[in-house]
């Protein structure tokens, strides 16, 4: 069974991945003479980068997600598909979906990446990760229940189990996630649990390299860790995560922390797909592409955003997989799309790398800007207004402030709901 597109003489792009990517790549090809098709296995954007605030009851899901309908409402030749994507056929000029096959003229794979567990079986079966919506709607669940569960419990292991945390991955978002927990341990959890003593709880992070913000400068790093250890955080380098079972989390050195709750953050793999060769799959699942983003022996197959892996004299292991490149080289990809439509050579991508910044808490982030970095409370502001016009939507935008300046005035962001999938739906509707 073909998907049916309406006819035009216009070359279709068919994209796989709504994310920064692939959302960029389909905006900047609507102003160009090409029929786009975006597929998706959701029905709207998610922005990553604020999904540690959904997960600590910080923002709405609505607020940082937008439906792919809307964003394509005034966008010519752009066609969304609820789908998921089950092989590439590059000989046919076509994909195998679970709603029939979609055949193309130009295919460019933006499908980003999922969470690493590195094998480790009980740490993907147990561990909470953190990279969609859904996830960070399932860890605020979690946490949430563990404070309701403890003020039943009587036992002091059992409530030791509920009331530590440990974050596994000493990345952004490792770090972001440890300090608006810690920020939430102060300010937000005895007003709502005023049963319970929160000396108790006990904030983990952990990872396993020698600093934090491994990507960011020594200067940056150390800030970040210095703002976590004042804000409670219990700050744990060069050891690595090996088991999780029966809630104790398994130390590299032999030591174990009691928790009902592991949120991992700690590496991710791409998604991969049948029909890529697995000669130009490299380190991290990552598709290997040339300089024009395209697909190493394909000529209309390209890949772009986490999942390529793209060597240049700065970056000879690829870029790093952060939002900027994505977007970057969805912007040069569109480009070099309309100059060869034209009969013109395409360009080689080069990245220009604008910076990088964590947030910690209130009034503490880090930002590094080449060979100058800050923090503090300038550096805040700056990741908060960065992050704020990055969001997709006008309304998310004010939804995302509004609820960013009550939070600030009132230390409350008043959103903390377990919102659990009803099992029955016939029930539910009764």
């Amino acid at each position: 069974m073909h998907t049916v597109f309406p006819e035009t003489d216009l070359k279709r792009v068919v994209i796989i991945g709504g994310g920064f990517a692939g959302i960029k790549l389909a905006s900047e090809l609507s102003k160009k003479q090409f029929q786009i098709v975006l597929l998706d296995r959701y029905n709207y954007h998610q922005f990553q980068p604020l999904f540690y605030q959904v997960a600590t009851a910080g923002l709405e899901p609505s607020a940082i997600s937008f439906p792919f309908r809307k964003n394509f409402q005034k966008q010519k030749n752009t066609y969304f598909r609820l789908t998921e994507v089950l092989k590439i056929l590059p000989e046919q000029k076509q994909i195998e979906t679970t709603i029939g096959q979609i055949s193309y003229d130009y295919l460019v794979i933006a499908a980003g990446a999922k969470t690493n567990y590195f094998g480790m079986e009980n740490i993907q079966k147990y561990a909470l990760p953190m990279k969609s919506v859904g996830q960070s709607l399932a860890l605020r669940n979690r946490i949430l229940k563990n404070f309701e569960l403890a003020l039943a419990t009587e036992d002091k292991k059992g409530l030791e189990t509920l009331m530590n945390i440990v974050v596994v991955g000493g990345g952004a978002s490792g770090v972001e996630v440890a300090g608006a927990l810690a920020e939430m341990k102060r300010f937000v959890l005895p007003k709502d649990y005023p049963e319970l003593n929160f000396n108790l709880l006990n904030i983990f992070l952990v990872e396993g390299s020698s600093k934090l913000l491994g990507g960011m400068s020594e200067k940056s790093s150390r800030h970040a860790q210095q703002f976590l250890t004042a804000m409670g955080v219990n700050v744990i380098l060069g050891r690595q995560v090996k088991d999780y079972a029966d809630n104790k989390v398994s130390l590299s050195d032999g030591t174990g922390i009691a928790s009902h709750t592991l949120i991992w953050t700690s590496g991710i793999t791409a998604n991969t797909f049948e029909g890529i060769d697995a000669a130009v799959i490299g380190r991290g699942g990552r598709i290997k592409v040339d300089a024009f983003n395209r697909v190493l022996g394909q000529d209309t197959v390209f890949a772009v955003g986490d999942i390529a892996l793209q060597a240049e004299t700065n970056y000879p292991g690829g870029h790093p997989q952060v939002a900027p490149v994505a977007i970057q080289q969805a912007q040069h990809l569109a480009k070099n799309l309309g100059r060869e439509q034209s009969g013109k050579a395409m360009k080689p991508f080069r990245y220009f790398n604008k910076g990088s910044m964590a947030t910690v808490g209130r009034n503490k982030a880090v930002v590094d800007l080449g060979k100058i970095h800050f923090k503090g409370f300038f550096a805040w502001f700056v990741w908060m207004l960065i992050h704020l016009m990055s969001i997709v939507g006008v309304k998310n935008r004010v939804l995302t402030l509004i609820n960013w300046c009550w939070n600030y005035f009132t230390y409350d962001q008043s959103l903390r709901l377990i919102i659990k999938a009803e099992e029955n739906v016939s029930e539910a509707e009764q």
